[in-house]
């Protein structure tokens, strides 16, 4: 067998008396004997993301009639059997804090453990109250990666439920061509490229470091409000050092990493409708060359926002309004959230297309889908629809339907922080608190 050697192994000659290094692909060499993880003991890195979606669905036709591995895929989820191997269905969570804002109580119940920080009367008016996963995780993997997070949008919205803290919210990108500027424009660094590096940047960082000294004399005579603004504005200054200093970095070594095609400039509407599906299938393949390429290891997909009224092919009026005026048992609100769903699967089958060792980049990957309530015409919050994806490196079972009746759904939160190594003692507050999980969810 052959001998295994470094992931950082370089080719090295000399060129005009000049010493040259060639980078390396992510060989076979590199890995061990199971495909894994490299032999150095290095394993492919684990990366967490949400999935979103607004307006809810039915629990009727979303939850599953059997548990376990031998369930069959509910009709609202039935999109998803290309790739029902690597989900986990799981149904019977309980939101315990006071239903105040429709479509805003739920997220922050899930994303936070919390009310929301602010309930402002709608949506639009509220803030959460801490940081939310997604940042949770992106603060514990800070430094590591060019990007702390991304935050993309499919609806055209500044909408987000993204939080780094209360007020400090993160707006998606909701340009396909803008997000590929910022990933694969100026900055880029495909495994063997040479640094191109900004000498701007290199500027900008003189700059930042010569008036930290007085940002920090001004933290001291502002407001509490200032303060948190100033801190957030701080956070942004260290990781932009952060992003040079990856950029003056040797780029990861990933076979799977490459520039994607450059999306088309815009997207108009046809006939009054968003085109939700190519944007999101365009959005989902830089995503996912973007994990692929470890420019980041944490993200927030918002595919439509909460309250939103797009009006997707074939129906007659927006989403939203659909779920409250659409009598009976609202066919055409089960159609819209199958075109959604039908969206999510291709999110995962362009993370499951990617190779890493013997396994895929899904496998390394832990999703969560979601919406902001379960039945959207009541608002209602039991029975909230969650679907996971992806192995969590071993760490989720997954090929099954796990049911928990009125599990705090706080408990979930608690349960992705373990398995993404970030495991804390308690999570959440108030109705919301826990200081465990959900048992069995977890591959032992």
């Amino acid at each position: 067998m052959a001998r295994k050697l470094d992931r950082r192994t370089l080719l090295r000659g000399l060129l005009g008396g000049v010493a040259v290094g060639v980078a390396l692909p992510a060989l076979e060499v590199f890995l061990n004997d199971n495909g894994t993880a490299y032999a150095s003991g290095e394993g492919f890195p684990k990366r967490f993301g949400w999935w979103f979606y607004g307006n809810g669905s039915h629990s009727n036709k979303w939850n599953p009639a059997l548990e376990g591995a031998n369930y069959e895929l509910s009709e609202e989820l039935s999109p998803l059997a290309d790739v029902k191997s690597d989900i986990t269905v799981v149904s019977g969570l309980k939101v315990y804090q006071p239903n105040e804002v429709p479509h805003g109580t739920g997220p922050a119940a899930l994303l936070t453990g919390r009310r929301l920080g602010v309930a402002g009367g709608d949506f639009s008016n509220s803030t959460f109250a801490t940081a939310t996963l997604d940042q949770m995780l992106a603060d514990a993997f800070r430094g590591q990666t060019r990007f702390p997070s991304l935050e993309i949008a499919v609806e055209r919205t500044d909408a987000s439920l993204s939080y780094t803290g209360p007020g400090q919210v993160n707006p998606p990108e909701w340009s396909p061509a803008a997000l590929f500027d910022r990933l694969f424009g100026v900055g880029f660094r495909a495994p063997g490229d040479d640094p191109v590096i900004d000498p701007r940047l290199a500027l900008r960082r003189s700059v930042l470091d010569a008036v930290s000294e007085d940002a920090n004399a001004l933290k001291k005579r502002v407001s509490r409000f200032d303060q948190q603004r100033l801190d957030q504005h701080f956070t942004a200054v260290r990781d932009l050092e952060k992003q040079i200093a990856r950029l003056e970095e040797d780029p990861p070594n990933y076979a799977a990493c490459s520039k994607p095609m450059s999306p088309l400039d815009e997207y108009p509407d046809v006939e009054g409708r968003p085109q939700m599906s190519a944007i999101s299938r365009v959005m989902s393949d830089m995503l996912a060359m973007s994990l692929a390429c470890d420019q980041t290891r944490v993200f927030s997909y918002l595919f439509s926002k909460p309250v939103g009224n797009v009006l997707y092919p074939g129906a007659p009026l927006g989403h939203h309004q659909l779920t409250h005026d659409e009598s009976g048992d609202q066919p055409q609100v089960t159609k819209i959230i199958q075109q959604i769903i039908a969206e999510y699967a291709y999110t995962l089958q362009a993370l499951r297309a990617i190779p890493e060792g013997d396994e895929t980049l899904l496998d390394h990957c832990l999703v969560m889908g979601f919406s902001d309530c379960s039945f959207g015409k009541s608002h209602a919050v039991d029975e909230y629809p969650v679907v996971l994806a992806g192995g969590a490196s071993g760490r989720l079972k997954k090929g099954i339907h796990y049911r928990a009746p009125g599990a705090n759904i706080s408990k979930l939160g608690f349960t992705i922080l373990g398995m993404m190594d970030a495991g804390v003692g308690e999570f959440g507050g108030d109705e919301g608190i826990v200081s465990e999980g959900l048992d069995g969810l977890e591959a032992v």
